[in-house]
């Protein structure tokens, strides 16, 4: 993994990348006493010939939207996904577990493991509305018994009268 660069004092102050991430820009330290400049021992390393990345590391990167891009992508490209509802993102990590690519920025496993177990949950809860529709339609038709049975009850005799 390559060496993460950090400017002298990024730690510091929100606007030279505490807590944010893109604010962490390398910016040579230059100072008269400054430690790092000097190369000393137990302060942060300075960008010097000899941290290359190695040749292996260069590889295309790819982000993807869509279906189509990735169709288009290999598999020794890595592949970064972008902003994207649910829908598409489920509809992208199948179709690259199928061509088995791997994706950078999504654990594709986890990730279809969680829904599976929320799409069983949707169909538990299913299906009890189910039977409650079941229960009111033999509700419904017990009294539609008990009215041919009973045609005048109390009530509706006490109604009619008056």
């Amino acid at each position: 993994m390559p060496k993460k660069f950090l400017r002298r004092t990024w730690s510091r102050y929100s606007k030279l990348g505490r807590k944010r991430k893109k604010k962490q820009v390398w910016r040579r330290p230059t100072g008269r006493d400054n430690k790092m400049r000097e190369k000393r021992k137990g302060y942060p390393a300075v960008v010097s010939i000899g941290y290359k990345k190695a040749k292996d590391e260069h590889k295309k990167i790819a982000k993807i939207n869509n279906l189509k891009d990735l169709n288009k992508v290999s598999k020794d490209d890595v592949i970064i996904l972008g902003k994207m509802g649910k829908k598409k993102k489920i509809e992208i990590a199948r179709k690259a577990k199928e061509k088995k690519i791997e994706i950078s920025n999504l654990n594709i496993e986890k990730f279809l493991k969680s829904i599976e177990k929320k799409e069983e949950k949707k169909k538990v809860e299913e299906k009890p509305k189910e039977n409650k529709k079941e229960e009111s339609k033999l509700k419904e038709e017990t009294k539609e018994e008990h009215r041919s049975v009973y045609p005048k009850t109390l009530n509706e005799g006490a109604k009619n009268e008056s």
